[in-house]
């Protein structure tokens, strides 16, 4: 079946839903399915196989999570369902959406396993019989080694985000658990970009998959304004500053690319009068969910972090996303970016550019298909609009 075919639904209640999750959905305030969730759901439900690449912050999780919902056996205590994230913060933030979707099916147990977490807590989470297994792959793949978590009854795998944890180097940890999977089974992935491990997974494991393309459009695009500004590693700093200091952004993240900067930025702010919390692999995952619980509770405004947490932070209001670092890789720009700008809410993103990093800027750009607006500090030290496009480095 191609992707032509699929003609999206107009509402939720034409989807021949259980009154459960319709309940569900209607609480968490979604009036209209979103283009991946109108083509997805209905495809899922019919059983077949599904590709599908769609931007980040299109409510992926809904689609996938209420056709899982629908058809799981309540009166079977046996695992049925797995879905494999890349990040902890990504499988618990699948967590928590899957509970919200099951709230009016109190039958549902979900179990959310990933590194980090004492063992102790998630062998008590599989005790009690979770129907549902949300997991990081390497934390998958301990349980079944220890065998606490047997997949013999699973009928629907779905992997999230998948372009980005086979390019993190779990592609063989992906395929023992696949193939720890009767043949017989639903296998979902949904990725925001497609490469050759993507295809290669679903040209092995898939059986006729139904390919679905959601394109960034005007409905589904995050509404971002984008911005460049030039400056000096030794100016960085005290730009970076004066956009903190000029404008009102409520909520701010923050991205560098190294652990130690990430650390040492976050030191000098603090040190400098600014409310802020660092976020990197190297601060035990207790304390990543106090500061990420803590930053969207409003406790502190600025949140300091590496790329891990670009991908695991839902936060509907965050205002503004600085990349103080540029990213090194196309896609971390896109998912850093994405952290504003959600909930059909405005967002605006700033990348703080040294010289030697314009090459790398056009890359992205391209990568993008988007024209930032640029800035430039005049004589005086304000920011103004700069014309000439690629010619913003000339003169300083």
């Amino acid at each position: 079946m191609s992707d032509k075919e699929l003609q999206p639904l107009v509402g939720f209640e034409q989807m021949d839903l259980s009154k459960e999750i319709l309940q569900a959905v209607d609480k968490m305030g979604f009036s209209q399915p979103t283009p991946v969730q109108a083509k997805t759901i209905p495809i899922m439900m019919e059983g077949h196989d599904v590709i599908a690449i769609a931007p980040t912050g299109t409510g992926k999780t809904v689609a996938f999570g209420i056709p899982m919902l629908e058809y799981i056996s309540l009166t079977d205590s046996r695992i049925q369902e797995v879905i494999l994230a890349p990040t902890r913060e990504l499988a618990v933030q699948i967590g928590q959406e899957m509970e919200k979707l099951s709230t009016f099916i109190p039958e549902v147990r979900i179990a959310v396993l990933y590194g980090g977490q004492p063992i102790s807590k998630q062998l008590n989470q599989l005790k009690k019989k979770p129907q549902i297994i949300v997991a990081t792959p390497g934390r998958m793949l301990d349980h079944m080694q220890r065998g606490t978590a047997r997949l013999s009854a699973v009928h629907t795998l779905v992997i999230d985000e998948a372009d980005e944890m086979l390019k993190m180097g779990f592609v063989k940890d992906v395929c023992k658990i696949i193939e720890a999977i009767p043949p017989a089974r639903q296998f979902v992935m949904f990725s925001a970009t497609t490469n050759q491990d993507v295809l290669t997974i679903s040209w092995k494991y898939q059986h006729e998959p139904v390919e679905i393309t959601i394109p960034a459009t005007k409905e589904n695009k995050p509404q971002i304004t984008q911005y460049v500004i030039p400056t000096t590693r030794e100016e960085k700093y005290d730009h970076l500053l004066y956009l903190l200091d000029s404008d009102e952004f409520g909520r701010v993240m923050i991205f560098t690319n190294t652990k130690d900067g990430c650390r040492r930025l976050s030191e000098k702010m603090n040190k400098a009068g600014y409310q802020t919390e660092a976020l990197h692999g190297d601060i035990p995952q207790s304390k990543r969910n106090q500061v990420m619980a803590g930053f969207k509770r409003g406790k502190f405004p600025i949140l300091v972090c590496t790329d891990v947490a670009a991908r695991g932070i839902d936060v509907d209001d965050v205002e503004a996303v600085i990349n103080y670092d540029l990213p090194t890789e196309n896609e971390y720009y896109l998912h850093r970016i994405g952290r504003t700008g959600r909930a059909r809410k405005h967002g605006v993103a700033f990348t703080l550019l040294c010289f030697t990093e314009s090459v790398r800027l056009d890359e992205i750009l391209k990568y993008m298909e988007s024209k930032p607006t640029y800035l430039k500090f005049d004589d005086m030290g304000t920011l103004r609009f700069q014309e000439g496009g690629k010619a913003f480095f000339e003169n300083m």
